[in-house]
């Protein structure tokens, strides 16, 4: 049995940062986030005509396609006031393959989501909070370190980091674009190169959230005497 607990143990560890990373993509997805990205100094205005409100306005429709708001038809239908397409083919076939990756991630954040609370109500009957917070305090840790690599080399090379990541989850040159796309023109380069710091700082932050965890227990929880 202890065998098998430290093992589960070990696992909470090791997923620690993918929950932590999959719940900051959660917000990232947001009409939070893309409000404040587009208000910040220095986001570069679009040189061929959008305005901030137009940009919040059409970014709503490729978020809302992204969560499974609006179908790959509503979103092929959407029309600019001069009655041209808000996407066209290539754009469109991109947003599908990036739909399917955000599927798959938000589906493996749901099922950590459960997993660890599942975990937590076990360990909270079984008398084991110490053992369980502890865990998650590893993982904590863990998130931190290797988050705090990632930015690093984001900070180094942001273009390569890119670069590969598109490598690795879209076939060929299909997520490349012209600068006068609509999509490029909407999330340029200074956009994705903010939301990878903002996932990367609020895993950061949430792996102090687990770090503390075990703090926030009354003291006969932890063992702590009162003096």
């Amino acid at each position: 049995m202890k065998s098998a607990s430290k093992l589960l143990l070990g696992i909470l560890v090791l997923l620690s940062p993918i929950l932590l990373v999959t719940t900051s993509i959660r917000v990232a997805l947001t009409p939070i986030f893309v409000n404040a990205e587009y208000q910040l100094p220095g986001f570069p205005e679009d040189e061929y005509g959008f305005s901030t409100n137009d940009r919040l306005t059409w970014s709503r429709y490729a978020i809302n396609y992204l969560l499974g708001h609006i179908t790959h038809d509503e979103l092929s239908n959407q029309v600019l006031p001069e009655g041209t397409p808000l996407f066209n083919e290539r754009e469109l076939s991109h947003m599908l393959d990036v739909r399917y990756l955000t599927t798959i991630v938000l589906r493996v954040w749901y099922g950590l989501m459960i997993f660890f609370i599942i975990i937590a109500v076990i360990y909270w009957r079984s008398n084991k909070k110490i053992e369980y917070l502890n865990a998650i305090q590893q993982g904590g840790w863990l998130t931190i370190a290797l988050i705090l690599c990632i930015l690093i080399y984001l900070a180094i090379n942001f273009n390569q980091l890119f670069t590969r990541f598109h490598q690795i989850f879209f076939q060929g040159d299909s997520w490349l674009f012209y600068l006068s796309d609509n999509l490029i023109r909407l999330f340029p380069m200074r956009f994705w190169r903010d939301i990878f710091i903002f996932i990367g700082g609020l895993s950061i932050l949430s792996g102090f959230v687990f770090i503390a965890a075990k703090s926030f227990l009354p003291n006969q929880f932890t063992g702590k005497i009162n003096s």
